[in-house]
């Protein structure tokens, strides 16, 4: 990678980081009173079974872990 590809790589990163702030520093109370301002479109998420599932999992996996670590010390 060339110096021109490195500068303008840097470019495009600090105009992101400008953009970001400009963002939040303008957005920092949006109308739904909650302090995200344009960061939150206020659409409530929703998980797939699938998602609860292996989340579910992974929280058992980590009880797990804890018991054990917590019977072993």
């Amino acid at each position: 990678m060339g110096v021109a590809e490195i500068l303008a790589q840097i470019d495009r990163e600090i105009a992101q980081l400008q953009r970001a702030r400009t963002l939040l520093k303008n957005g920092s109370k949006g109308s739904n009173g909650n302090g995200a301002g344009a960061l939150h479109n206020g659409k409530k998420r929703h998980l797939t079974a699938e998602g609860r599932k292996r989340i579910s999992e992974a929280v058992r996996r980590r009880w797990a872990r804890q018991r054990k670590a917590a019977s072993g010390s």
